[in-house]
C-alpha cells in the first residue's frame, strides 16, 4: 500500500534551513525562534517565518511561553513524513529494477 504524498509537507521539509531547525528541535526537545536563531546563521525573524511554515504543515507544535512560542516536533507528523519517504523510496526502487530488467533484456537481444 502506498502512502499518499503530502506535497505541502515535503515542500516544507525540502528547505535545508527548516531541516536544520527540525534537527535542532529533535536534539534539544524544544526551542523558540530566539534560541534557534542563536544556533543558525539566519535572523530570528527568518527563523520565525520558517517555524510558521513547519507549524502550518503540522511538523511542529507551538506552545505560548511568555512573549515567545516554544516549538516541539510533532512525532506523529514526523512519522507520517518518514512513512511517505519510505513509500516513495520503495516505489522508485521497483521502477529502477524494472528499468534494469528492460535494459538487460535489450542487451541480451543485441548481436555482439
Amino acid at each position: 500500500m502506498t502512502a499518499e504524498v503530502d506535497d505541502d509537507l515535503w515542500s516544507a521539509i525540502g528547505d535545508p534551513t527548516r531541516r536544520r531547525m527540525l534537527d535542532l528541535l529533535l536534539i534539544d526537545g524544544h526551542g523558540t525562534a530566539t534560541t534557534l536563531s542563536q544556533q543558525m546563521p539566519v535572523t530570528r525573524q527568518a527563523v520565525a517565518k520558517h517555524l510558521t511554515v513547519l507549524d502550518r504543515v503540522g511538523l511542529v507544535r507551538a506552545t505560548p511561553t511568555g512573549r515567545e512560542k516554544r516549538y516541539q516536533v510533532d512525532d506523529a507528523q514526523l512519522a507520517r513524513a518518514v512513512a511517505q519517504l519510505a513509500s516513495v523510496g520503495s516505489t522508485w526502487d521497483a521502477r529502477l529494477r524494472r528499468i534494469k530488467r528492460i535494459a538487460e533484456a535489450i542487451q541480451r537481444t543485441r548481436p555482439d
